[in-house]
């Protein structure tokens, strides 16, 4: 039977491929929008759990999320630097890392900051050492630039119209193994160099924010041969955000109530992104019952070709029926056809869907970084047996039809 089968098949291989593309395509797109969905929800997840605590001035704690963790560029409101000495010295913080942006190099955000986030991020440096004096940086894993080679550091970005900071070039002293996060993208630098270049240390009350919430005034002579100081007070200049690592998880969620004030705001990155998700989610929804609903109309308009091929085999399935073939085996025949060709559209949707997810996932990490498993899930083998049912009860729709065919008026026909 399942040579007949076959062989049946190889006669009418156009329609037979067609069936197979169409479902193909159909159940890629929803396979696409679940893995795809999947993939940033647990990559940009894994990512923040380097990020415990980040306390910034008031104002979005989905834009203080994003510009911190992920580092996407954006307007963030700077906060006294007077809490960088009390965060220091508070009992319940392990470190509390500052964080500068505003300048760029070669694509690469250049994030001020200290050796101890660093350090947290990459406990062990893939290559060379840590920065220890001003005109020093390390680079992350994604950044393709030697160790012991030059970056010069430009304000902004070119497509922004930054210009150029012409009195530092930054020595790359060393390279962080890869952490799976934004920062493998990024250039960091010592903080305080970040401040001198944009004026802040020589008059924090002159010059004017920038796009990035760095301030910006005239270009200063720095020491890039002067030693890391990473001890801060009171009379530290205004940063956009500070990374904290609280000692347990009680302390963190004390701090976070502490600093969520009139003038500062305290988020945990994951809660943030729990909440994004969700909005994610909605839109999962909608694209998954758009795919879905494509699903039905591509079967709807295979059992009708179905239908439409049973009729016109009409003398065939009479032939025989007149030889003497039972009915149930006529009936296997046509619903295994059919059957066949659907598993097969499954399959290579299946397939194809997750290719095209890699694909995208490719693209975005090589853009932010962030490396985006693609992985199927036990929801997903529900899924499958979902469409090989559905492609079961479909296929005995033309089966059935040739239960009302008689043998003389099928030959008559």
């Amino acid at each position: 039977m399942i040579a007949f089968i076959l062989a049946d098949l190889r006669r009418f291989w156009g329609g037979a491929v067609a069936i197979v593309v169409l479902l193909a395509l159909s159940v890629a797109l929803s396979s696409v929008v679940t893995l795809q969905e999947r993939a940033v929800r647990l990559g940009t997840a894994r990512a923040s759990d380097k990020f415990d605590l980040v306390i910034g001035a008031a104002g979005s704690d989905t834009q203080l999320t994003l510009s911190s963790v992920f580092l996407q560029p954006s307007p963030l409101p700077l906060m006294s630097g007077a809490m960088l000495g009390k965060l220091a010295d508070d009992s319940r913080v392990a470190f509390a890392a500052p964080i500068g942006f505003g300048d760029s190099a070669m694509g690469f955000p250049i994030v001020g900051t200290t050796t101890q986030l660093i350090s947290a991020l990459s406990p062990q440096l893939a290559e060379g050492v840590l920065f220890s004096r001003l005109g020093e940086a390390v680079i992350g894993s994604a950044v393709e630039l030697p160790i012991g080679g030059r970056v010069s550091p430009m304000h902004g970005t070119v497509e922004t119209g930054g210009h150029a900071h012409t009195e530092v070039r930054y020595h790359i002293a060393g390279k962080m193994a890869p952490t799976g996060t934004a920062w493998d993208r990024a250039i960091l630098v010592p903080i305080r160099t970040v401040w001198q270049l944009h004026g802040m240390e020589v008059n924090e009350d002159h010059g004017h924010k920038d796009h990035a919430g760095t301030p910006h005034a005239h270009e200063h002579e720095i020491d890039i041969n002067a030693p890391l100081d990473e001890v801060f007070d009171a009379n530290s200049p205004g940063v956009p955000a500070i990374l904290v690592k609280p000692r347990t998880i009680a302390d963190a969620y004390r701090l976070r109530q502490e600093y969520r004030s009139e003038n500062t705001l305290a988020v945990f990155p994951a809660e943030v992104l729990t909440r994004l998700y969700s909005t994610l989610g909605d839109a999962r929804s909608l694209l998954l019952g758009i795919a879905v609903g494509t699903q039905a109309i591509v079967v709807l308009a295979l059992l009708l070709v179905a239908v439409m091929h049973i009729g016109a085999r009409k003398r065939q399935i009479g032939a025989l029926r007149a030889f003497g073939a039972p009915v149930r085996s006529i009936m296997t025949i046509v619903w295994g056809e059919l059957f066949f060709l659907l598993l097969l559209g499954i399959f290579f949707g299946l397939a194809f869907g997750y290719a095209v997810t890699h694909v995208i996932t490719s693209w975005l990490t090589a853009t932010t970084a962030v490396r985006m498993p693609v992985e199927f899930a036990m929801s997903d083998l529900w899924l499958a047996v979902g469409f090989v049912l559905v492609a079961a009860v479909v296929s005995l729709v033309p089966a059935l039809m040739t239960l009302r065919m008689s043998a003389a008026s099928a030959l008559q026909s």
